[in-house]
């Protein structure tokens, strides 16, 4: 019996051991900061590619030489400006031509349908004079839309690519002449998951950034969500409208993009206060300048700072600078406690 006290005591003993040395340690200094709850969005990545807002390649209707160019490579033009001057004489004379005939068939149907009053030309007679009249009318309007056709205008406003022919050439239907681009809105087209379909609509926040211009934050919103889901690839497109007014990004360029959901409120503490060990994670919880260790799961990311989804609770105060020193039990001592805004020391 009393061998058996007496292991009972031994076993007291260290399992207090350990406590008492704590004890009589010098409390380990930390850092710390307050557990508390901020609105956080809910994010989706994605790769898109730019498009212009509005864009046309300028080409010629007709066959004919190129008599003048009115534009610049690279130039802004304005909607119905002149780009392209091609020649005219012949359309003009056969406009003049048409005039003539439609003048004389005219004059021919006027004089008969005074005859008409009097019974002096048979109906079917007049019916060919007016008959000859309305075709003299249409040939006038082909002439003149051939006419117009050799005066090649802008057809919105925007910026003119490269200039693929000179005074003197020769252009054909379909013959291209330059490039239209309307860059002051520019279209970003991304793909998102069939899982986040509920949460995109129009009007969503979209964060756009590119290699071409680091640090360089494009901001647009959500303007429609394609109609069909991709059944490869089980995924959406949807396209945003970003503001283009420093004339930066230019069609087919690759943008990452973020795209912001929905904002909840989130238990949020600074990345650096996980501490992992193998597949879980744990966090310091200071209490009465004691430290407990806890387990936590963690949710969304971003930077520098990480969800917690589980293991804590609004209002508990955490070690964010010294942890590499701690374990279960150990006696700390607050060197700083930081803001609700701060994530590191």
């Amino acid at each position: 019996m009393l061998q058996g006290t007496t292991v009972l005591l031994a076993s007291l003993l260290m399992a207090l051991a350990p406590l008492h040395a704590n004890a009589q340690q010098a409390p380990v200094p930390v850092v710390t900061k307050k557990v508390v709850s901020i609105p956080m969005p809910t994010q989706a990545e994605s790769l898109g590619t730019t498009r212009a807002n509005e864009s046309v390649d300028v080409t010629s209707l007709v066959s004919e030489h190129v008599r003048e160019v009115h534009f610049e490579e690279g130039q802004l033009v304005q909607a119905g400006q002149v780009l392209v001057q091609l020649d005219t004489e012949e359309a003009k004379a056969n406009l003049a031509v048409a005039k003539a005939d439609l003048g004389e068939s005219s004059s021919n149907y006027e004089r008969a349908a005074q005859l008409d009053r009097t019974q002096s030309i048979s109906r079917s007679e007049l019916k060919q004079l007016e008959s000859k009249m309305q075709a003299d009318k249409a040939r006038v309007q082909v002439a003149r839309a051939r006419l117009d056709d050799l005066t090649i205008k802008a057809s919105f406003t925007g910026r003119v690519g490269l200039r693929r022919i000179s005074t003197g050439s020769l252009v054909s239907p379909g013959s291209l002449i330059t490039t239209l681009d309307d860059l002051s809105t520019i279209k970003l087209d991304f793909s998102l998951p069939e899982a986040l379909l509920a949460h995109v609509s129009p009007g969503l926040e979209v964060h756009a950034t590119s290699i071409a211009y680091p640090g360089v934050d494009f901001r647009g919103k959500v303007a429609s969500v394609d109609t069909r889901v991709d059944p490869v690839t089980r995924s959406v497109m949807v396209r945003a409208l970003v503001p283009n007014q420093d004339n930066l990004l230019r069609p087919g360029m690759l943008l990452s993009v973020v795209v912001t959901q929905q904002t909840t409120n989130a238990l949020v503490i600074p990345e650096q206060a996980v501490v992992s060990e193998q597949s879980r994670e744990y966090v310091y919880v200071v209490k009465d300048g004691i430290v407990d260790k806890r387990q936590v799961h963690t949710g969304r990311r971003r930077p520098g700072e990480v969800e917690i989804l589980d293991g804590l609770q609004e209002n508990d105060i955490i070690v964010v600078e010294g942890t590499q020193r701690l374990h279960l039990g150990v006696r700390v001592e607050v060197l700083r406690e930081l803001s609700a805004d701060e994530t590191r020391p």
